[in-house]
């Protein structure tokens, strides 16, 4: 499958539709208050840029944002893949482009906070065959008990 990465608004309709398909994937994994969701008009921040998958069609696919916290700091967020894609190195290569980004921004250092529970194991392999290694708690996210933490350093 052919896919292209781009950096695009997330104020988009087939955004918006990842973002609900992320968030109705991710509410009944881990408490309420221990999910960190960015909305669309948050993702189109200026510290945020957001990549968006698409198939040979144009469809829609995958997402991801990379916010940038300055200090040569760069959080991962709202990293997420349609069902059908997944096993075919979409959330890869999202990671791959964030982690370019980040290189074109000088920063050093990538973190990210994904849920601690049976249901995020796709998501573990991602990030661990992309680099990134477990960590205690960043930025100002609590050690709750149902947050897992990784970060990796670029050069």
């Amino acid at each position: 499958m052919a896919i292209t990465i781009a950096a695009e608004t997330p104020l988009q309709d087939d955004v918006r539709a990842m973002v609900a398909d992320l968030n109705a994937t991710m509410i009944p994994l881990t408490p309420r208050e221990f999910q960190f969701q960015l909305t669309v008009e948050q993702m189109a921040e200026p510290a945020l840029t957001t990549f968006v998958a698409r198939d040979g069609n144009g469809r829609h696919v995958g997402m991801a944002s990379l916010k940038d916290h300055g200090g040569g700091l760069g959080e991962v967020k709202r990293m997420f893949t349609l069902p059908e894609v997944r096993g075919q190195r979409v959330g890869s290569m999202l990671l791959e482009r964030l982690e370019q980004l980040a290189r074109e921004k000088g920063l050093s250092r990538l973190v990210l906070e994904t849920g601690e529970a049976p249901g995020f194991e796709a998501a573990y392999r991602v990030y661990e065959r992309g680099g990134f290694t477990v960590c205690g708690a960043v930025l100002d996210y609590p050690d709750s008990g149902f947050s897992r933490f990784y970060e990796k350093k670029i050069s």
